[in-house]
């Protein structure tokens, strides 16, 4: 076991500065651990970190996002643009309804929808702008989420209920907008350490605890690690440690596999290749969240934490053109929603109860200012089969630097 009892979880919280976890999810985590523990042994005594992180997220039955715990809002580990204020959702209700109008029978495909907040939010300001689509589909791989996201619709839209289904995979000819927000950060990734002569990866074997280990990169990391810019590569110095995500480029061409027409909202944390890699960043992008404390430390509490990293929007562009996509915009949170039509959602501000008033400043802030969300999320978006850009790309457009 990861865990001998619950002394030993409450040790490794200690020791990452977290909170101590209840009695039910160290048992949780305890499975978790069990299952991966296994899987380490069938291969031999050590599996890759994308796989370890595979795992920890979506093992079955054990999987951080497959069952388990409150993971979204207050009650959770993190907090989402839609988890903040409606705001989020309206704006980008604008723009799916721009792109449905320039198409008939066109609907909506939200990849893993997490609480169900901003299919809510979504559908109710389409109702409003009278651009309602048939279907609003959601492609959600947690039994646990899809009942939450459920209860979500039923209890705040009930009258969108019969327009909502979900979807086990990707439908075909898909006509009109999907969304994905903060999916592409919980890809699995390699961990990578530059090494004289030979590339380096990270592994997981299992010890007392698990244990990260280095081993030389297999052919299929060095191929993507090759495929970086060879100037940025040859800067990178001895004992540089990063990420490399394989996953994204065949989730990408999934997507624009299954789009007949239509635009693909990306939202997450992340930047470009060049500062992605940038030799200051020696130590990478991998972040935890448990209990809304971020770490970096991905080994403790295994099926309870959040495993997350930042994401080259770079490598999103490529896989988006190599799939036959363009590419329709990319910018900061803050520029989407300002471009999107955040003005005009606040236009009655000044109406509101005083209260209300000071909500909506506190949303705006979080969600706009460069310390907050503002700057450090951004939104892609892939186009194919279609060549009016949302109005929300139009401002402050970064695409020219990816």
């Amino acid at each position: 076991m990861l865990f001998d009892d619950n002394t030993r979880a409450m040790q490794a919280s200690k020791i990452a500065g977290l909170p101590k976890p209840d009695n039910e999810s160290v048992r949780h985590s305890q499975r978790c651990a069990e299952y991966i523990r296994a899987r380490i042994a069938a291969a031999g005594g050590s599996i890759s970190f994308a796989e370890f992180m595979q795992l920890a997220l979506y093992a079955p039955q054990s999987g951080y996002y497959v069952a388990g715990a409150t993971k979204f809002g207050r009650a959770g580990d993190f907090v989402t643009a839609p988890e903040i204020s409606p705001l989020f959702g309206n704006v980008l209700a604008r723009q799916c309804a721009a792109v449905l109008s320039g198409m008939a029978a066109g609907s909506i495909l939200e990849l893993g929808a997490g609480s169900g907040r901003l299919a809510v939010d979504v559908l109710l300001k389409l109702a409003e702008l009278d651009a309602l689509p048939a279907r609003y589909e959601i492609l959600e791989v947690s039994a646990d989420l899809k009942e939450r996201q459920l209860a979500t619709i039923r209890e705040a839209a009930p009258q969108f209920a019969d327009r909502v289904r979900w979807l086990d995979r990707l439908p075909q000819a898909h006509r009109g907008v999907v969304i994905a927000n903060e999916v592409l950060d919980a890809l699995p990734v390699e961990r990578f350490v530059v090494g004289d002569p030979l590339l380096q990866q990270r592994v997981v074997s299992r010890g007392l605890d698990f244990d990260l280990i280095t081993a030389p990169a297999p052919a299929i990391v060095r191929e993507a690690f090759d495929e970086l810019d060879e100037d940025l590569r040859n800067s990178l110095p001895d004992g540089y440690v990063s990420e490399l995500c394989l996953a994204a480029k065949p989730f990408v061409a999934e997507i624009l596999a299954s789009l007949e027409s239509g635009l693909v909202f990306l939202f997450d944390y992340g930047v470009g290749q060049r500062e992605y890699y940038a030799r200051d960043r020696s130590s990478g992008w991998l972040r935890c969240h448990f209990r809304h404390h971020a770490h970096d430390n991905p080994l403790v509490l295994p099926g309870i934490q959040d495993i997350t990293s930042w994401v080259n929007f770079s490598a999103i562009a490529a896989a988006a053109i190599d799939s036959g996509a363009s590419i329709a915009g990319y910018v900061s949170q803050a520029h989407f929603l300002l471009a999107g039509g955040l003005g005009a959602e606040l236009q009655d501000m000044a109406a509101l109860p005083q209260q209300r008033q000071l909500e909506l400043s506190a949303a705006v802030k979080t969600l706009t200012l460069p310390g907050e969300m503002g700057e450090r999320f951004k939104c892609i978006g892939l186009v194919k089969g279609m060549h009016d850009t949302p109005a929300a790309f139009q401002l402050a457009d970064r695409t020219h630097t990816l």
